[in-house]
């Protein structure tokens, strides 16, 4: 009995403290130690996992672009650059599950977008920089380019080379 009492005791502590947990919204950064971000002067494209939407994908190789530029990085333009850049997006529904339901029981529901950025070493592949975002999105019309141009905007704020170290 006293084994009963103290595994359902567990299994209350457990889903407590995963509900209370919630989504987590915001930038990450991981980037490999002694790395010279700084020298990266050009930049190649490889496949990652775009969005298959043609119009998104653009959006999104486009606000990349201008925030390497802005690095004072350049495509290259025959050959590999100093880097690999790929970028992988997805979208998901989450739902408040704080918020009271409505008449028929649902809770509100909001698209979030994941969106990760990653710079590799063009011989090996291996993955020096990863910026990513995961955060609310909307969805509507000219509201989709502004927040992957904010997203975009974002995660080049955290790049390594305009943090202070």
């Amino acid at each position: 009995m006293k084994r009963l009492i103290l595994g359902i005791g567990l299994c209350v502590a457990v889903a407590t403290s995963v509900v209370g947990q919630g989504p987590k919204y915001g930038v990450t950064v991981n980037a490999e130690k002694n790395v010279d971000f700084a020298k990266f002067k050009t930049y190649s494209w490889t496949k990652g996992q775009p969005s298959p939407v043609k119009e998104i994908d653009t959006t999104i190789t486009q606000a990349v672009d201008r925030e390497l530029g802005a690095l004072g990085m350049t495509k290259a333009t025959s050959g590999t650059g100093d880097a690999l850049i790929a970028y992988y997006s997805l979208t998901r529904t989450d739902v408040d599950t704080k918020a009271k339901p409505d008449t028929t029981g649902a809770r509100p529901q909001y698209s979030v977008g994941t969106l990760m950025v990653a710079l590799l070493d063009p011989g090996s592949r291996k993955r020096l920089l990863r910026l990513r975002i995961d955060t609310p999105i909307e969805t509507e019309g000219t509201k989709l380019n502004d927040s992957i141009n904010q997203a975009v905007a974002a995660l080049f704020a955290e790049y390594p080379t305009r943090k202070p170290k």
